[in-house]
């Protein structure tokens, strides 16, 4: 294996972490069309804050002609002389919940133009059963002129990769690995284990793989669904969900799910990605579906939720002001990814009311271009009508909360974390 090296296409939460993982043992080239990515990075520093600053500056190096360590480009030609090309872009869904490969078409597309005999290209990306080698294939053989499985290989190793959390990265996570043939397979999970000390799952065929990733998350959504729905039960009973699930806990072989928002890249997105290719099939998922449809709902009925506490104090709706702590998708992350929290603000400001959103994880910027909405990373010191706990930051257990409610507001903890001498939570 002395002889690889590898570009990985999309320097993001994903592609970032195992470039810096693989550049310790190869010479790696971090490819990303985004020309601020590329400055910050080459700079030492990672804005999504998945690889520290002093281990990415101990990689990094200024130009692609290396032995060890990773080379950060948006050059094509940087990534010409690689033959092992890994494939980490987003694979989001559109406004009806559609899958949208444009992203992987592209890297692609990219990859193809480079492409040479004996190359192998590996997609990390989540999608359905069959996108690797029924749509991306095909636009490599068209972009290079090459023959799959004979001219070039490819292999499907879905991402793990957990935003924000310090304690499973990425070579602390198994990894499931493919290939386009059995030697090929083999080769991929090779390339994997070499890196990865948590070990490797070598599937049988690409789309196993994929299924796999696909329904990982697919079965987390449900889980977290069914408590959701139990927290709406709960709540008409007058009954905390949270004793409740505290209690049966105690339970061997009881699943520790709790209510939320779900949001973020994943868990959100995946299960339509199964339902898609389920329909094309013919077959209608009810399950996954209806889970989908349930974690949807449920910004909007925290924020009714919110009004109606905020009605029983004879508190005006209508110029009240409310404070959302939190916007990114989940606590001590900066990803803002589908998050969630957007659903509760935006339904709360259809209230009429004025939301100030604090949330000190968050970029200001990026909030800004995705949502048109405005972040402060200081901490509020007016008083509110209603205090919104979306997000379990550590900071918010620190501030003392009550001291930024008027006389009659409302706290809500979305989260459960907070003490019970709240007014109401999931």
């Amino acid at each position: 294996m002395n002889d690889i090296k590898i570009a990985i296409l999309g320097l993001g939460y994903v592609g970032l972490p195992l470039a810096r993982l693989f550049a310790t043992k190869y010479p790696v080239v971090g490819f990303d069309i985004n020309q601020e990515r590329i400055d910050e990075l080459r700079k030492g520093h990672d804005s999504t804050l998945e690889v520290e600053d002093d281990i990415l500056q101990g990689v990094l190096k200024d130009s692609p002609k290396i032995e060890t360590g990773l080379f950060c480009s948006n050059q094509l030609a940087d990534i010409a002389d690689c033959n092992y090309y890994i494939v980490t872009v987003p694979t989001p869904v559109d406004s009806t919940n559609r899958p949208i490969l444009t992203p992987l078409y592209k890297a692609s597309e990219t990859v193809g133009q480079v492409l040479k005999k004996g190359d192998t290209v590996i997609y990390e990306s989540t999608v359905y059963p069959g996108v690797t080698e029924d749509e991306c294939i095909p636009v490599l053989e068209k972009q290079s002129g090459l023959i799959y499985n004979k001219d070039f290989f490819a292999g499907y190793s879905p991402e793990r990769i957990n935003p924000g959390d310090k304690e499973h990265t990425v070579e602390k996570i198994l990894k499931v690995t493919s290939g386009s043939t059995p030697e090929v397979g083999k080769k991929v999970d090779a390339l994997y284990a070499s890196v990865i000390t948590a070990g490797t799952h070598l599937a049988p065929t690409i789309k196993v793989a994929e299924a796999a990733k696909v329904i990982e998350n697919s079965q987390r959504d449900i889980n977290i669904a069914f408590v959701n729905e139990l927290a709406k039960i709960f709540n008409l009973m007058g009954i905390d969900t949270h004793d409740v699930l505290e209690a049966a806990g105690t339970k061997w072989n009881f699943l520790p799910f709790k209510p939320g928002l779900v949001g973020g890249h994943c868990i959100g997105v995946d299960p339509y990605y199964l339902a898609q290719k389920a329909q094309e099939f013919g077959y209608h998922p009810e399950i996954i579906l209806a889970g989908r449809r349930m974690n949807d709902t449920m910004g909007k009925y925290v924020s009714s939720e919110v009004i109606k506490l905020m009605v029983q104090r004879d508190i005006k709706i209508k110029g009240s002001s409310i404070l959302v702590l939190g916007i990114t998708f989940k606590e001590n992350c900066p990803d803002v990814r589908n998050t969630k929290a957007v659903d509760v603000i935006n339904n709360l400001k259809s209230y009429g009311t004025n939301v100030t959103i604090y949330d000190p994880w968050a970029s200001a910027k990026q909030v800004e271009h995705e949502y048109q909405m405005k972040v402060t990373k200081d901490v509020p010191t007016e008083k509110f009508d209603a205090i919104v706990l979306t997000v379990a930051h550590n900071e918010f257990l620190e501030m003392e909360l009550k001291s930024l409610l008027k006389p009659e507001g409302i706290l809500y903890d979305v989260k459960g974390i907070l003490k019970k001498d709240v007014d109401g939570r999931l």
